[in-house]
């Protein structure tokens, strides 16, 4: 054992000895073996705060809903005001005018103010991307429900890892990262849809593997598709909405 410890040192000094009769442009000449000098990453500049980088798309500034529309194609029913779209009861979900795959969503929401009811009939909403896998939006401020359906969860499929609500009223946000499913030839999955979320800047949700659409009812089944709408959706709970924004991955 000793002998070969002394071995180890024995050829870490002559290692050392070597590297210190090299010059300095022999160094730097080793060094830059390893790097690399393309692709250039394109300069995106950071918004501040929560407001959009450069190269974001704005689905919702708080002036209007146009980037929106119903389940037939029409306008979307929801109520603009203060900055803000409200659900409208009985109007329907809305679905963004755009199709999209994999993508990095910023929207920001707030449960009523006056606590009305419990459990899931209290705040209810979700965000569905490709218009089939949600990110519950729930008033999860002390509001006991079924874990896997709480605010943050992947609905039925993922518990958040922690609880990180804000009481009745107040403005919240999901910062999330959702990597579109990939499909073989024969239509099977070969990469499931994955969820990255932050609520209210707290990691909530990490990596996690999307077992299929969301279903109330039953376990999910993949079935291919391609890009399509982002859904909000109509729970008849007036959840409001502001600040919404994604770029494309």
């Amino acid at each position: 054992m000793r002998t070969g410890l002394l071995l180890l040192l024995v050829l870490a000094q002559t290692v050392a000895a070597q590297e210190q009769a090299l010059t300095r442009e022999e160094i730097y000449a080793r060094a830059a073996i390893t790097e690399v000098w393309e692709p250039v990453p394109p300069v995106v500049t950071p918004g501040a705060g929560n407001a959009p980088p450069s190269d974001a798309l704005v689905l919702f500034d708080g002036s209007s809903l146009d980037a929106w529309r119903n389940v037939d194609g029409g306008a979307a029913g929801w109520v603009v005001a203060d900055g803000a779209a409200t659900v409208k009861a009985g109007t329907g979900n809305i679905y963004t005018r755009q199709s999209f795959g994999s993508v990095q969503l910023h929207i920001e929401w707030r449960a009523p103010a006056e606590v009305a009811s419990e459990s899931q009939g209290r705040g209810n909403s979700g965000v569905f991307f490709m218009d089939r896998y949600e990110v519950q939006v729930l008033d999860s401020f002390a509001n006991p429900t079924y874990p896997n359906g709480q605010a943050a969860s992947v609905y039925k499929q993922h518990i958040p890892l922690v609880n990180a609500s804000r009481g009745p009223g107040e403005w919240q946000s999901y910062d999330i990262v959702f990597m579109a499913p990939e499909f073989g030839a024969n239509g099977r999955v070969v990469r499931p849809a994955t969820l990255t979320v932050f609520h209210n800047g707290v990691l909530v949700q990490n990596n996690v593997a999307v077992q299929g659409p969301t279903e109330f009812i039953g376990k999910p089944q993949y079935e291919a598709h391609g890009k399509a709408p982002i859904r909000l959706q109509d729970h008849s709970n007036p959840v409001s909405f502001r600040n919404i924004w994604l770029r494309e991955l």
